[in-house]
């Protein structure tokens, strides 16, 4: 069981992962760069079959396309020929309503098959099926029960997880290996999820 605290006072927390979001947006936040100046790098080899399937998002840097998701938020991977894999992102908004936006992930690597261009119809410099690498899987456990991925320039970055509890252990290693791919932790919150921890907070604070 995760032992992230719970917020009663939630409004707070949202607004300011709201806040920050909007501040990374427009590069106001310090630190928003990665320590690092070399691009984020990918794993050696991706085994695509094992990949597909439903995570479940527990930690990331607050982006703006999806600043309306409060908590709940899956990706499911669908494979659709060797190139070309759909994705289906889905989250339970403010409202309490599902919400969910479906794209198509194209592999730009065919050597490591970890670099691909994720592309959603109708989203501004996204809406193109083929493009620059803008998902890159850094990490994957060796049961690929858990990944960490993210854009080359670390502006974006994504904790998925099949299981939806994060146990102490779990929570220092996933911090371990995001300080190790040279991004700023600080930039990092958990993602809510129903029956796992319920409220927002910073990764760097989670024990």
């Amino acid at each position: 069981m995760s032992t992230v605290q719970v917020n009663r006072g939630r409004r707070r927390p949202v607004v300011m992962s709201m806040i920050v979001a909007v501040m990374a947006a427009l590069g106001l936040v310090a630190g928003t760069a990665s320590a690092s100046a070399a691009p984020l790098g990918p794993i050696a080899k991706l085994d695509v079959d094992r990949y597909l399937g439903v995570w479940n998002q527990v930690a990331a840097i607050p982006q703006p396309f999806n600043i309306d998701c409060l908590r709940n938020t899956q990706a499911r991977y669908t494979l659709i020929d060797p190139n070309n894999i759909k994705v289906e992102n889905t989250c339970t908004k403010f409202t309490g309503q599902r919400s969910g936006i479906t794209g198509n992930a194209r592999v730009n690597d065919q050597r490591t098959k970890a670099q691909l261009h994720v592309s959603f119809p109708g989203v501004p410099f996204q809406s193109s099926k083929s493009g620059p690498t803008n998902y890159i899987v850094t990490y994957i456990a060796p049961d690929y029960s858990w990944a960490l991925v993210g854009s080359p320039e670390r502006l974006s970055g994504f904790v998925l997880k099949r299981d939806k509890q994060v146990s102490s252990a779990q929570w220092r290693q996933i911090k371990n290996v995001i300080v190790s791919r040279g991004y700023n932790l600080n930039l990092f919150i958990t993602t809510p999820i129903d029956g796992a921890y319920p409220n927002v907070t910073p990764l760097a604070l989670v024990r």
